[in-house]
């Protein structure tokens, strides 16, 4: 193993993946999230739009898919706020909720910069992309290559 890699948490602990399309066949997500877009894909045989993006339709089993925007507002559902067991390297309370996205899709999404009771049924809340720590990446004859990464969560709008 190359010395710059050593200490760091295995891929498979990392809560974040590779991002790139060298590894990962949905890498326009991340690319639009860099945009500030956050996206899903639509089938184009049977009008499926599944969460998260897929490269096999999951109704059909199609892969003739596009990418669609998704609404970068949402009104919350329901509201979890995790203060026992929260992952290395997240802040207590974990704070989570179940919002809608203009009836296009509801999804369980982490919720920041809001303190532990603030956030409330029916709320606005707006997406937020962020970066997350670069992952090294051994490239051709050995070359380390730090992979920039992003990742979204909700605020209050």
């Amino acid at each position: 193993m190359n010395s710059h890699l050593e200490g760091k948490y295995a891929v498979t602990m990392d809560m974040y993946p590779l991002q790139s399309k060298e590894f990962n066949r949905i890498y326009p997500f991340y690319d639009n999230l860099r945009e500030g877009r956050l996206t899903t894909t639509r089938c184009h045989q049977c009008g499926k739009q599944a969460f998260p993006p897929r490269v096999i339709c999951p109704e059909c089993l199609s892969e003739n898919l596009e990418w669609v925007n998704m609404p970068a507002k949402g009104k919350v559902l329901v509201v979890t706020e995790e203060e026992v067991g929260v992952p290395l390297g997240f802040e207590t309370p974990l704070i989570h909720a179940l919002i809608d996205l203009g009836g296009q899709l509801t999804l369980f999404a982490r919720v920041i910069n809001c303190t532990q009771g603030e956030l409330r049924e029916g709320e606005e809340v707006k997406l937020v992309v962020f970066p997350v720590d670069p992952l090294p990446v051994e490239g051709k004859k050995g070359a380390i290559i730090l992979q920039e990464r992003v990742f979204f969560a909700f605020e209050k709008a």
